[in-house]
């Protein structure tokens, strides 16, 4: 068995890199910050040289380069190639001008149908993310919302993980937390559903991993119906080794190995845990985000200050995010509960 890669300083650049979290990645890993060989660090500063050239000037910093690096074995060709179809993506959807000012009132309502949250942590400190996909009902749902908004909710949502979310959690932990754990609740998900269900899962699915890399720490799917196992057994000869260990496919007995990855103070009381906040966990978007110790205003929010003094009380996000779930307001950002999006790529 190899040993583990020996720890070595990240080697920022002070044009794009400004973090005020951790940058050591919490395990030794080949390729995470704080264990990179010196080629892997030379490849981090040729990717970003050969964006430069073709005039890219945003998200050059060394963490997200890092992510597109990993995604692609540090193949620095093929990292920038996914690195140029994101930006093209970010560009066709308007996504930067979109993020400061997005709301999504039908959030409440499309709940109903498809509760989809942020709940407090893992025991790593990661950001727990629920899905519950038995009451999917996209006809009714359109009634609600389009497709339109709920992919783009989708989008502005990977954004809040990104920024205010994972950096609170990286400073609470004292370490750097790049991933997510996400909890699937297969449970309802028959036959007849089943097209809608997964066919709305790929779609999503599709984005987080051609746009997200490197988001997902762990997966659990509970209450995965009767020959779901069979369908992964084959499914998961198909996947790279890496992302099937992070994938652990439960029955109706998932509590105990659920529990042993979240605290129970920290997983609503439906899933096994003891938690049961005011108006519904799903509703509440607790974590260190909503922390005062923790939780300061995401980068896009700064930028759009526009020169303004940067917020150091109540974010403008966090301010909707309280009028939406009925919680009292905290210092910093957060990211509202998280409404049509998908377990984050591997």
């Amino acid at each position: 068995m190899a040993a583990p890669p020996a720890p070595s300083p990240l080697e920022l650049d002070p044009k794009y890199d400004d973090y005020d979290y951790p940058t050591t990645a919490p395990v030794p890993q080949n390729g995470h910050p704080g264990y990179l060989t010196a080629q892997q660090q030379a490849q981090v500063h040729q990717l970003r040289m050969a964006l430069e050239a073709e005039g890219y000037t945003e998200r050059l910093d060394t963490l997200t380069l890092l992510r597109f690096l990993r995604a692609r074995k540090f193949d620095v060709e093929a990292a920038k190639k996914m690195f140029i179809d994101c930006e093209k993506w970010r560009k066709e959807i308007h996504l930067d001008e979109t993020l400061p000012t997005w709301e999504y009132p039908e959030k409440e309502e499309v709940f109903k149908w498809y509760p989809q949250y942020y709940h407090k942590t893992d025991k790593d400190g990661r950001p727990v993310y629920i899905e519950q996909l038995g009451g999917i009902d996209l006809n009714a749902m359109y009634k609600i919302t389009t497709a339109e908004r709920m992919l783009t909710n989708l989008a502005v949502e990977y954004e809040r993980v990104a920024d205010p979310r994972l950096p609170a959690c990286s400073r609470k932990a004292g370490v750097l937390l790049e991933t997510c754990c996400t909890i699937m609740d297969l449970k309802g998900v028959g036959l007849t559903k089943a097209p809608q269900v997964y066919g709305y899962v790929k779609q999503a699915s599709a984005m987080s991993q051609n746009y997200y890399p490197e988001r997902l720490g762990r997966l659990y799917l509970i209450n995965a119906p009767w020959g779901f196992s069979t369908v992964w057994g084959v499914v998961k000869g198909w996947l790279d080794p890496v992302t099937v260990q992070k994938i652990h496919v439960l029955g109706s007995g998932y509590q105990k190995e659920l529990l042993a990855q979240v605290p129970a103070e920290n997983l609503p009381k439906q899933f096994g845990g003891k938690c049961e906040c005011p108006g519904g966990c799903e509703m509440s978007d607790m974590g260190p985000w909503r922390e005062k110790e923790w939780a300061r205003p995401p980068k896009w929010e700064r930028k759009k200050q526009e020169g303004s003094a940067i917020p150091t009380e109540v974010s403008t996000i966090q301010k909707g995010a309280d009028a939406d779930a009925g919680t009292p307001a905290v210092a910093g950002a957060t990211n509202e509960a998280k409404t049509g999006a998908a377990p984050a790529a591997a």
